[in-house]
């Protein structure tokens, strides 16, 4: 599609870049240096159309839906391991790779979801560690017979509940030794599909069950070296239009309470919400979050992610205010329309874009002028940066880190698809 830009006109561009933001007091070396440190969360199902290996027969997805028929999806764990692979060699930056406990190698053998050990993750452990990736793990509490009632720790019936809660602290016990065999802490996220599709009597009561089955999984302490827990809130689901058990209030609370991390999902709340605003309050009172960006379109449809005004607005709130440290940053969509690995290369670059637009920010400046309370200085300014040349940093920064400028990354991928994917029937 396009050729990657020669080396003197990407230096040319990055020398007036740097002058132009210089005037600024802004240090484009350092914003590039602190880029190159933060970690992006790559989703592994975005590579399968969130289908996992274990063939099992249920009859709702709790919630989960992946739309479209474009060909040549990963079959196996070799396959979506190779596809992550291509993706991530056209992605500057640190990556981490975030599984589902669906994706568990088996060897062919029956194992149900309470009964997984973490030599079930081994390979994904072995092939992390290879290619110095940390990793992040997440419990599967749909497309399960066990869920096709749409309830899982909050069931009322206690066999089920049991089920769900076992198979949690078996995720946290795999997330422990994912962040032993890496050498980084595995940040283990609580989602459940929970929910009403038509307006409830009883809104207390599967609260207070999903209370009990989130104090028996988290009964046993886990050195947060190895893993971090997080709770994942949302509004909505497809069945539970009406009512979903975790809701943000509600974790949110049990946040506070418990010290676990709050998982902020920006396809999880009304479709015009944004999720940037509620990050410095949030942190005011839980020492960290993690944050699955998406975008929705219309719904919690989790569209691939782009270079939005909601996804700059997350990444200044954490530049901003030094949040980097403290907010893990994954991305969750899945698109089947489009080739899967673009998909995850457009999203991971436009995140990492938001987050270099923001470290090129005069954010002294802007205080300062902010609390001078010269709102008309803040407003021309902020206006000022939009035209700022980011995009000769970002192709310089790209080129440093030796992945393709502009979108040259394109013809890789389709290479890739026609000697690769087109083979895969």
């Amino acid at each position: 599609m396009a050729a990657q830009m020669s080396d003197k006109h990407i230096e040319a561009g990055y020398l007036h870049a740097k002058d132009a933001y210089a005037a600024f007091g802004v240090d484009v070396a350092t914003a590039m240096e602190v880029l190159s440190g933060v970690p992006v969360s790559l989703h592994c199902w975005q590579g399968d159309d969130v289908g996992g290996f274990e063939n099992i027969d249920a009859l709702s997805g709790g919630g989960i839906q992946a739309t479209g028929n474009y060909p040549g999806k990963a079959r196996t764990p070799d396959e979506l391991r190779r596809d992550f692979e291509k993706a991530a060699s056209l992605i500057p930056g640190k990556k981490r790779i975030n599984l589902h406990a669906m994706y568990a190698e088996t060897g062919g053998a029956k194992v149900e979801r309470d009964a997984l050990e973490p030599k079930h993750f081994a390979g994904w452990i072995d092939w992390a560690k290879s290619r110095n990736l940390g990793m992040d793990f997440n419990p599967t509490c749909f497309g399960h017979p066990k869920a096709d009632s749409g309830f899982t720790l909050s069931n009322y019936d206690a066999g089920i509940r049991s089920f769900w809660v076992d198979h949690c602290i078996a995720c946290r016990v795999i997330g422990e030794a994912v962040g032993r065999a890496l050498g980084t802490p595995c940040v283990t996220n609580i989602w459940i599909p929970d929910g009403f599709k038509d307006i409830p009597v009883d809104r207390k009561t599967p609260r207070e069950l999903l209370r009990q089955s989130l104090d028996a999984i988290f009964a046993n302490p886990i050195d947060p070296k190895f893993n971090l827990d997080a709770v994942e809130s949302k509004l909505f689901g497809i069945g539970s239009e009406s009512y979903v058990a975790g809701s943000h209030e509600f974790y949110l609370g049990y946040a506070v309470e418990k010290g676990v991390l709050l998982t902020l999902d920006a396809g999880h709340f009304h479709p015009t919400e944004g999720i940037a605003d509620k990050i410095s309050s949030i942190l005011l009172y839980v020492d960290e979050l993690l944050l699955h960006v998406s975008r929705g379109v219309r719904w919690d449809s989790d569209h691939v992610v782009i270079l939005s005004d909601e996804l700059r607005a997350i990444a200044e709130e954490l530049v901003r205010h030094g949040f980097l440290n403290r907010v893990h940053i994954g991305l969750d969509f899945f698109d089947a329309s489009i080739n899967r690995i673009a998909a995850w290369v457009t999203g991971t670059r436009a995140m990492m874009k938001a987050l270099l637009i923001a470290l090129l920010e005069p954010t002294d400046l802007l205080k300062q002028v902010e609390r001078a309370g010269d709102y008309t200085g803040r407003l021309a300014l902020l206006e000022e940066l939009k035209t700022m040349p980011f995009g000769a940093i970002w192709d310089y920064y790209c080129r440093k880190q030796g992945v393709p400028t502009g979108v040259a990354w394109l013809d890789d991928v389709r290479q890739y698809e026609k000697d690769v994917l087109a083979k895969r029937g």
